[in-house]
């Protein structure tokens, strides 16, 4: 038979997102690849894809069924590795693989940002850190995505292997800065104008992403530029709320809701800044292809966006509450197109030397090549 990997994940949008790379590595390898997750989803690269219905609320009694569909599937195929993402699609797997562990197969976990870490709210400690403690018990080999989870878990949590890799990888042939030509024509077929100052965030609309941050800030600087442009995609919860916020700031025209977007690689290279406003973020990929596309950010303070964006080289981190304090950036960028040319190519420069895909690629590869070679030498040890 032969050698096989599991790729589980609460949703199989998950995947086209961020792991088809990874998945196309290991079929270049001759390897088997399995996808386990929720959706319906065709995706590239995989021989095998189980469609299970794990929930993202660990509340939800679905997560049973999940668990017991997981467990047969790993049964059942005796995988050489299981790589398990996402908060839930990682307890779901790793509990699953317990038998499996026992027979060799190695199970590796990436935590794309502990919901635990420094300022989050207490409930998430007490939700959260114990389950990911005692499931570091049934994990080969932890992956974190940033330098704050990845000293927290090596103070805190007994795993046999812990790895720091730079996030998903961007592709940066895709995600790169365009001609001042070009997005000047792009701009026209989007119905901007050349001399837009065009301020571009994509999240789900919910209290964690804090929207309102943006559209306060957006507020402040209405008077001294008035040619701003917040261009907001995504769907969620709180979107009417944010509207409704517009209007009460009488700034509702200088906000474009966009809505869930499949051409993200065409907006941001004609947008000015890269802003995010999150509470909380492991490694944004939001923000990474911004400045793979070229451009500065202004960003509220949290680990993921402290990874990322460094003081006067490729932006600014300002705290959620100090909304002034962000305004006066934007308003600094806005007078200075020699700033933001500087402060994104310096950022275009981090990601192709530390998080482009190729980059991301190696780093990977390496933690896969380890596993695969400790399989062989598990299987060889039974013989």
């Amino acid at each position: 038979m032969a050698n096989s990997i599991l790729f589980c994940a609460t949703v199989d949008y998950h995947f086209k997102a961020f792991h088809l790379p990874y998945m196309k590595w290991f079929k270049e390898q001759g390897w088997e690849v399995h996808v386990a997750a929720s959706g319906n989803m065709e995706l590239p690269f995989v021989d095998r894809k189980y469609t299970i219905p794990i929930q993202r609320s660990p509340l939800s009694m679905k997560n049973m069924e999940a668990y017991r569909e997981l467990k047969g599937i790993i049964n059942e195929n005796q995988y050489n590795i299981i790589h398990c993402h996402t908060p839930m699609g990682g307890v779901l797997a790793r509990l699953a693989a317990r038998e499996a562990r026992k027979k060799g197969t190695k199970v590796i976990y990436t935590a794309h940002g502990f919901h635990f870490c420094k300022g989050a709210p207490l409930k998430n400690w007490m939700l959260y850190y114990p389950i990911e403690k005692k499931l570091a018990h049934y994990t080969d080999c932890l992956i974190t995505i940033n330098e704050e989870d990845y000293t927290l878990a090596k103070q805190r949590f007994n795993v046999p292997t812990l790895e720091h890799v730079h996030g998903v990888g961007v592709d940066t042939e895709i995600f790169q800065p365009i001609s001042e030509n070009d997005k000047a024509v792009l701009r026209k077929s989007f119905g901007y104008k050349p001399d837009d100052f065009l301020l571009f965030y994509a999240a789900e609309f919910n209290e964690n992403k804090n929207q309102q941050m943006l559209i306060k800030a957006l507020a402040l600087i209405k008077e001294e530029v008035p040619n701003a442009k917040l261009l907001l995609a995504g769907e969620g919860a709180l979107q009417d709320q944010c509207n409704e916020l517009a209007k009460s700031l009488n700034i509702p025209h200088m906000i474009d809701f966009l809505g869930f977007r499949k051409d993200i690689p065409e907006i941001l290279p004609m947008c000015d800044v890269a802003v995010a406003s999150s509470l909380r973020e492991g490694l944004p990929v939001n923000i990474l292809e911004a400045m793979a596309c070229g451009l500065p950010v202004v960003a509220s303070v949290n680990r993921g966006h402290r990874e990322l964006v460094i003081e006067h080289k490729n932006g600014w981190i300002v705290k959620p509450t100090n909304i002034e304090g962000f305004s006066n950036k934007l308003k600094l960028l806005a007078a200075s197109e020699d700033i933001r040319r500087q402060l994104g190519m310096t950022g275009r420069e981090m990601i192709v030397n530390t998080f482009s895909v190729q980059r991301i690629l190696n780093e990977k590869s390496r933690i896969y090549q380890s596993n695969m070679k400790e399989k062989e030498v598990a299987q060889w040890a039974v013989r």
